[in-house]
């Protein structure tokens, strides 16, 4: 129909004026399918999304510095989705036939930023690397300008300063000399080849030449056999007879020396046998012999050494078992002497303390006494302890003095006896004195609280006769 259009399945149509839209542009595409133009109130126009390609020549340098030519070729088309198409619509609509310059341009751009950053031997042995590293730079702006990128190929790298040439010089030395010492050992073997054949050849050649002397020689050898045919067949006969006679003594001599052996060597070689026996029997024995003394030896050396070690170690565990034993003695000792010493030292100490107790007793007594006014009692108790003292005064004038005791022992006794009497004497009459002294009558009034208070001694007087009994049984004794 007039107004009825339908884009190529390479094609997208593009209807401005209509007021449906698609996404959020001011036009309606249609792929696939066909759609209603309005004239005059609806222009469409027709976008191309075939393949195409961009031819891209540039001179880039290296990171080296190096200039190499580079030819590329990039297959790319228009995208199928509607943003895509919307892009392209805007950029390339009216300029269709320009887009593969104006695309060829962008990506010879990246293709010189990108070699810039490599290196030539890089760029050589990853040209995949620089293809991919190319269409990813270039990716967001052909994205931008609604393209996509089927393929980049780098086609061809000129080097017009000659450096790929000098890289790949020793490579192809190494292979051209790989290639001469392949054709060299190639002709070796070949020379050897035919020296081995010549070797082959003159041996054949000899083989044969000597093979023809040999049938040469049987020739003449048949020939002079014929002509001796008589002088040699009685030759042979008389050689069949020396053989028979030699087979004949062969024969004796082999009757001999079975009989030789069977009487002479093999007697011989039992006798030989049974002393050799013997021998190592004997050499057996006494090696037997002198290991069982050597091990009775040493075993006597072990028992010897054990016992030693054994009484030396029960010696050692003696001295320490009675040393150990002095030592528990000794501690006890000193335990025991320690205890005695403090049950000692506890004793005087009790002993001290018993008469510090009754010296304490008896001045307090004598304290109480004097305390009570017994006077009386205390110039009695002072007589009785002075009493051995004038006992001693009485007989110090006997000392050094010469004099002749007679009547033996009994003259001895009297005269003790006259010196405790003087020393009795003495306490008699100052006791009197004192007795006289308490029992006088008062004058004054003091005199007689003092009598008044002064009781009888009984007590007293039996202290004394008993000192005096005892002092007369003394020098008796």
């Amino acid at each position: 129909m007039l107004f009825w259009h339908v884009p190529a399945p390479n094609e997208a149509l593009l209807i401005s004026g209509s007021r449906r839209r698609t996404g959020d542009t001011q036009f309606r595409i249609v792929t696939g399918h066909g759609s209603f133009v309005l004239p005059v109130k609806q222009k469409a126009r027709i976008l191309s999304l075939s393949l195409r390609e961009s031819e891209i020549a540039e001179d880039c340098v290296t990171t080296q510095g190096i200039t190499l030519s580079i030819r590329a070729v990039a297959a790319f088309k228009v995208g199928d989705d509607p943003v895509s198409i919307a892009n392209a619509a805007r950029r390339f609509l009216a300029e269709q036939d320009r887009m593969e310059e104006l695309v060829g341009r962008i990506f010879a751009g990246h293709l010189r930023s990108i070699i810039g950053s490599l290196t030539v031997e890089e760029i050589i042995r990853e040209r995949d690397r620089l293809a991919q590293e190319v269409r990813d730079g270039s990716h967001g702006e052909m994205e931008k300008l609604g393209i996509v990128v089927d393929s980049l190929q780098v086609q061809e790298i000129e080097d017009s300063t000659g450096y790929i040439t000098n890289i790949a010089a020793p490579h192809a030395a190494a292979v051209a000399s790989a290639a001469r010492i392949a054709a060299a050992k190639a002709d070796q073997e070949a020379t050897q080849r035919e020296q081995e054949a010549a070797a082959l050849r003159a041996e054949y050649v000899r083989d044969t030449e000597i093979k023809q002397a040999g049938f040469a020689a049987e020739v003449e050898q048949a020939k002079a056999r014929a002509a001796q045919s008589g002088p040699l067949a009685q030759a042979q006969a008389t050689q069949e007879v020396i053989a028979q006679q030699t087979l004949l003594a062969e024969r004796e001599a082999a009757l001999t020396e079975k009989k030789l052996e069977a009487e002479v060597r093999r007697p011989a070689d039992a006798e030989a046998y049974r002393q050799r026996t013997l021998a190592e029997a004997e050499r057996d024995t006494t090696k037997f012999k002198t290991e069982a003394e050597a091990y009775r030896q040493r075993t006597l050396a072990e028992a010897s050494r054990d016992t030693t070690k054994l009484s030396a170690e029960a010696e050692s565990h003696k001295r320490r078992t009675l040393a150990d034993a002095e030592g528990d003695a000794v501690k006890v000792a000193a335990a025991a002497a320690s205890e005695s010493a403090k049950l000692a030292a506890d004793g005087e100490a009790y002993s001290q303390r018993t008469v510090a107790a009754a010296e304490a007793d008896a001045i307090n007594a004598r304290a109480e006494a004097l305390n009570d006014g017994n006077q009386a009692l205390i110039a009695a108790n002072k007589l009785i302890d002075v009493l051995p003292q004038l006992v001693s005064a009485a007989a110090g004038g006997l000392s050094g003095a010469n004099l002749t005791v007679l009547n033996g022992a009994e003259g001895v006794g009297q005269t003790i006896t006259g010196v405790v009497g003087q020393g009795l004497a003495v306490y008699e009459s100052l006791r009197g004195s004192l007795l006289a002294e308490h029992s006088a009558p008062p004058a004054t009034t003091d005199s007689r609280r003092d009598a008044a208070k002064t009781p009888e001694l009984p007590h007293v007087r039996r202290v004394v006769e008993k000192r005096e009994d005892a002092a007369e049984q003394g020098p008796a004794t």
